[in-house]
């Protein structure tokens, strides 16, 4: 058990595509691609049965670890030292978050998967059933919507969801993640869409008294002109046969785009500024735009003269802290 997360998971997931046809699988691909790129009724479960739910499943469910590990790691570097004692996740379906949150922190804790597909919750039943650190997981069916009602619980995820609900539902399922929960990690997709609804629950988790530990390194407005520029992130994913087959090319991975806040009621230490684009190296320089406390974006150039700082710079990716944290003298 000594495997990374990620390879536990692909290799669960592969093992879900065992006697399903690779045309059949890359075929429900594209049409599930399809349908949720369209209007969802919050009624109408996309995923209709197990092979549907295999091959999405084993397309979508490692670049959506991918992008909430991320966003996880984010808030854990903000809240050092804590760990939840329990997790809720709203619309997990397959369980995607819930690796996530397994990956960043040690330990097991009790987790509740919510979702309204019924052979999701059964696939990320099994897929997580070789998993020990997921042992006191639940799938609980549940219609995603204003009527949800969520248990008191440390922290509430809700990843690549919002986007499925309508506008009252979204501030709805909101709320309630800010009554039960002391801490929320929102993850959409990075588009320009995606930021604007990470952005609305940013704003309704502020009004509810909740401070954003990532990626902002403040709680004020977002410096962002809407309709002008929008905040995201990237996360590389190894791809599949399946993504091959479906995408087409060669390269042995993809770039996950995604949005996300993390927000909590428990005292945080945000990055003093957060690397918001791809870092660009030029001959002895590296130029990083930032997002920065007092609602400000700034694009700072560190040259060879900054020393230590410019070797960080060179390594320093798109979404990292800035500037780095000092080492520790004890470790």
């Amino acid at each position: 058990m000594n495997e990374p997360p990620a390879e536990r998971l692909r290799a669960a997931l592969a093992a879900l595509l065992d006697g399903l046809p690779p045309s059949q699988a890359a075929a429900a691909v594209e049409r599930l691609i399809t349908t949720y790129r369209g209007a969802t009724p919050t009624d109408a479960p996309i995923l209709r049965d197990r092979a549907d739910v295999a091959a999405y499943a084993a397309y979508r469910m490692p670049a959506t670890f991918e992008a909430a590990r991320h966003a996880l790691a984010a808030f854990a570097n903000a809240v050092p030292g804590w760990a939840p004692a329990g997790h809720t996740d709203v619309g997990g379906g397959t369980g995607a978050a819930t690796w996530a949150v397994s990956a960043t922190w040690a330990g097991t804790r009790p987790v509740t998967v919510l979702d309204w597909a019924e052979p999701a919750l059964a696939l990320g039943q099994e897929v997580a059933a070789g998993q020990p650190t997921l042992r006191d997981t639940r799938w609980r069916r549940e219609r995603i919507g204003a009527a949800l009602t969520l248990d008191a619980v440390d922290l509430v995820t809700v990843s690549y969801v919002l986007n499925e609900l309508s506008t009252a539902d979204r501030a709805a399922l909101v709320d309630a993640a800010a009554r039960a929960a002391r801490a929320v990690v929102i993850v959409e997709a990075g588009t320009p869409d995606g930021h604007a609804r990470v952005i609305e629950a940013r704003n309704r988790l502020i009004d509810a008294g909740f401070r954003i530990a990532a990626p902002c390194p403040h709680s004020a407005g977002c410096p962002l002109v809407p309709g002008a520029d929008w905040c995201h992130f990237s996360a590389r994913v190894s791809r599949s046969s399946l993504h091959r087959q479906v995408k087409g090319g060669s390269l042995p991975y993809e770039d996950e785009k995604f949005s996300y806040v993390a927000a909590t009621r428990l005292p945080v230490v945000p990055a003093p500024a957060r690397i918001v684009r791809r870092p660009q190296l030029r001959k002895g320089q590296v130029l990083l735009d930032l997002c920065e406390a007092g609602e400000r974006l700034h694009r700072a150039t560190v040259t060879k003269r900054h020393g230590d700082l410019y070797k960080a710079a060179r390594d320093a990716d798109w979404g990292d802290p800035w500037p780095p944290a000092a080492p520790d003298p004890m470790g």
